[in-house]
């Protein structure tokens, strides 16, 4: 499944759970990669009893979100059997994808040395929030606590009010994306080396270099001798740092967001609706930085005269970036999602269909085909006989011995 050929001879074992790690190895699986996902038998990944929603007793929606195009494998790898299993099966993959504590994964036998010592191609990419170094390398990471540590809740939320967490799980997507191009670039680098690598991927460490502009911006204020309190950019709300006017306004029925990035949109836009704007003191983007506090008022109180729909048409026909807030009735009824097939509709083991929230890529104006997230072990049978060439008879006494 996936987009067949791009990554057709990559075998992924994501022994990963909850989201960063299985967000990463479905996006690998949406590129054409055989994800194998690897669970504990009869619980199974946490996120499968997060809800409601539900689609059936072992499957959440939040489970859905993140782990269509893989297979599904059950095994207990903190049973000896399992752990000789797994070592069975590693030389047929190429990559291994985990987020357990580093006292954890030695105790799993998920180790980069000890995967080696089997499989010594593998590319073994470890997710966790603090890192495999440092003071907390063994303190679980949690996105609610790592956005609130990295610095993003410091600069989410109204001025004024209390700080505020991104409404998704961001640290842990953000992750997952650092983890899919790590691995991308080890397997072409393995290509050549003929060795594998060990990726370490630290929640904390991409929820602050997601941080880009600001982060950079706090960083050269305080090397030019600012007080580190004072260089600190504090809660934003919805306007940009560095760009004015660049938020959300309120207008006469709701709001919209306004989105002026250079001198010349500025200029479109005090045509628009405010022509008394358009002198020298405003005329750049660092004086219209400077003059925040006495222009945005001015512009929202023009903006509060007309209604959403007057000035998103006018603002289009005038080529100033303006967009309206959508929610997300709003965002399923419109044209954009639905021209782009971001809404797939799959048929479960059972064979009922079931909607799922489709891949953001397309390569040569494809999208990739879906599968069906696996229910728990769903495929085990067939992987162990597939790989580990075990016949029906060991495989009956492996469920027995509860080991998958």
């Amino acid at each position: 499944m996936g987009f067949p050929g791009l990554l057709a001879k990559v075998r992924i074992l994501d022994a990963s759970r909850i989201l960063a790690g299985p967000f990463a190895a479905q996006l690998l699986g949406d590129l054409g990669a055989d994800v194998v996902k690897l669970e504990r038998p009869g619980a199974g990944d946490d996120t499968r009893t997060w809800g409601p929603p539900f689609v059936d007793e072992q499957t959440s929606a939040y489970y859905l979100s993140c782990n269509r195009n893989k297979r599904g494998l059950t095994l207990d790898l903190s049973h000896p059997e399992g752990q000789r299993l797994l070592q069975q099966l590693l030389p047929h993959f190429d990559v291994l994808v985990e987020n357990y504590l580093p006292s954890s994964a030695a105790k799993l036998g998920l180790l980069p040395e000890q995967l080696w010592a089997v499989q010594p191609r593998l590319i073994v990419c470890s997710l966790s929030g603090f890192g495999r170094t440092g003071p907390l390398a063994d303190q679980p990471g949690y996105d609610l606590a790592i956005q609130a540590m990295s610095g993003l809740m410091s600069i989410t939320g109204q001025p004024g009010g209390e700080p505020t967490k991104v409404g998704v799980a961001i640290a842990d997507v953000l992750t997952g994306l650092y983890a899919a191009n790590a691995i991308l670039a080890c397997l072409l680098a393995r290509g050549q080396s003929g060795h594998g690598y060990a990726i370490d991927l630290a929640l904390l460490d991409c929820t602050v270099a997601a941080q880009v502009n600001l982060m950079q911006a706090y960083l050269t204020k305080v090397a030019q001798g600012v007080a580190p309190d004072q260089a600190a950019p504090g809660l934003q709300g919805n306007a940009h740092a560095q760009i004015v006017p660049y938020q959300y306004f309120a207008t006469a029925d709701s709001g919209m967001v306004l989105a002026v990035g250079n001198d010349r949109q500025w200029q479109r836009f005090c045509q628009v609706a405010a022509p008394e704007l358009d002198v020298p003191e405003y005329a750049t983007n660092p004086q219209r930085v400077q003059a925040r506090a006495e222009l945005v008022p001015r512009i929202a109180q023009k903006l509060r005269q007309q209604p959403t729909g007057y000035w998103l048409k006018r603002f289009d026909q005038a080529q100033v970036p303006c967009a309206p807030v959508w929610n997300y009735a709003e965002l399923w009824q419109a044209e954009p999602l639905q021209a782009r097939g971001m809404r797939v509709r799959v048929h479960d083991p059972q064979g009922r269909p079931v909607e799922l929230l489709g891949s953001p890529i397309h390569i040569n104006a494809s999208t990739p085909e879906v599968r069906y997230p696996p229910a728990l072990g769903e495929h085990s049978d067939e992987l162990l006989r597939e790989l580990a060439g075990l016949r029906e008879q060991e495989i009956a006494q492996l469920r027995a011995a509860g080991v998958i």
